[in-house]
């Protein structure tokens, strides 16, 4: 049995090597995959090789006064291809990490219908029933899109996720590194007694200028809209409470009996 253990492991091994020489632009997602393979049968080694010498998670959070558990909260931007995991201290939250998102698909501008190939842009929040540990993708959480504000604006699209693997058709994939350091905080948090993680999408990073710059968008006003939301985060530290009012994101406590708050499934 050691044998076999010992000939799967330089297998593997040497099918990585191989796809990176061939091509280095999947050097990650191709060297993560045999990285699994390699697990099946020696998981200190496929840890070693996923993680390297970086320090384990829980001291990664201790060092910046955090724990796993810690309630949690998630900004992504397009244009930027960054994920933010902010994570609460005090009365306010603080940023953990920024981690490089590999690959997003279509263009600046929300999804409208399945197929589209397009990111969603918008506001979610994720529950315990929207994580998928053992996805084809590694690790994976489902946005929640559509949300309120999609269906009411007749937006379809299904399996809108953030997803380790490297590789997207409408979704927000990470490395398989970063989408572990995600879903763990992401998973701690929930179980902890959080009842959903908000998750803020956003075209680019919604400064007054950018915006200004994009005045002639056919989505500017969408994302006038978004930058409400953007910029009361900016202002408080705190994610604000968001519903779908008259068809518009509306924050804050919903007064209108009409208004439909932003929910995990």
């Amino acid at each position: 049995m050691r044998r076999l253990t010992t000939t799967a492991t330089v297998i593997a091994l040497a099918a990585a090597i191989g796809l990176a020489l061939l091509r280095p632009d999947l050097l990650s997602s191709a060297s993560d995959r045999a990285i699994r393979i390699v697990g099946l049968f020696s998981d200190p080694l496929a840890h070693r090789l996923r993680h390297g010498t970086e320090k384990p998670l829980p001291d990664r959070l201790n060092e910046k006064g955090f724990r796993l558990g810690t309630q949690a909260f998630i900004r992504i931007f397009k244009e930027e291809k960054e994920l933010e995991v902010w994570l609460l201290r005090d009365r306010a939250f603080a940023l953990f990490a920024s981690y490089p998102i590999c690959a997003w698909s279509g263009t600046l501008g929300p999804k409208l219908a399945e197929g589209d190939r397009q990111s969603p842009e918008g506001f979610y929040a994720v529950g315990l029933d929207q994580l998928n540990p053992r996805s084809a993708y590694y690790r994976a959480f489902n946005l929640g899109f559509p949300n309120a504000y999609d269906r009411a604006h007749g937006r379809t699209g299904s399996f809108l996720m953030v997803h380790g693997d490297c590789l997207s058709i409408g979704c927000y994939a990470m490395t398989d590194k970063g989408i572990d350091d995600i879903y763990r905080v992401v998973e701690a948090a929930l179980r902890g007694g959080q009842s959903e993680i908000p998750v803020h999408v956003f075209p680019f990073r919604m400064t007054d200028a950018r915006l200004a710059a994009k005045a002639d968008h056919p989505w500017a006003s969408f994302w006038a809209n978004l930058k409400e939301g953007y910029d009361l985060f900016e202002t408080t530290g705190v994610p604000p409470s968001v519903s779908v009012c008259s068809g518009r994101y509306a924050f804050g406590p919903a007064e209108d009996m009409a208004c439909q708050p932003i929910r995990a499934w």
